[in-house]
């Protein structure tokens, strides 16, 4: 069985690409994850690796969707193989059936950490530039009375409202 695997990094992103591409290679299952690649502990991925059985070809758009460092993805194809399953990255055009498709994996893993860094570190630059320019504060603080947020509370604690309403 081929099986596909998405994953974007925010409930914003839009996953519609990753999908057209995964149809069109023929997956007849799919998964997908809507939360950063920095872990492995993605509950889609999981399920995936739980499910893979002998015989069947995970394929993921690039291997940046299925992990961002090169531990990680390493260790999430080292699972597949162990099941006997097979695994197919689209852009990078690996097959770990091959032994120049293994070899070029471990250097497209060390290249998406790589990314990965260069993200954080540009992230880091944005906020300083942001903070020296005044522009950024950290969050806004929330603003409320007393008497106010201790109604609220006692709503809540009396089952009145959820936390989700209360908040």
């Amino acid at each position: 069985m081929k099986i596909g695997y998405i994953r974007v990094s925010t409930q914003e992103q839009n996953e519609g690409r990753q999908i057209t591409l995964l149809e069109e290679s023929g997956v007849e299952k799919l998964y997908m994850d809507k939360q950063s690649g920095k872990n492995a502990e993605r509950p889609q991925l999981q399920d995936i690796l739980s499910y893979v059985r002998e015989g069947d070809i995970i394929i993921v758009e690039s291997i940046s969707r299925l992990a961002r460092n090169t531990r990680d993805l390493l260790n999430i194809i080292e699972q597949i193989k162990d099941r006997g399953a097979q695994f197919i990255s689209l852009k990078e055009n690996i097959d770990t059936e091959s032994v120049s498709g293994k070899f070029m994996l471990t250097v497209f893993a060390a290249m998406a950490e790589l990314e990965r860094g260069y993200i954080l570190e540009r992230q880091r630059e944005g906020i300083e530039l942001a903070n020296t320019q005044g522009k950024y504060a950290g969050r806004k603080p929330i603003d409320f009375d007393e008497e106010s947020f201790k109604r609220l509370c006692s709503t809540w604690r009396a089952w009145d409202i959820t936390a989700t309403a209360a908040m």
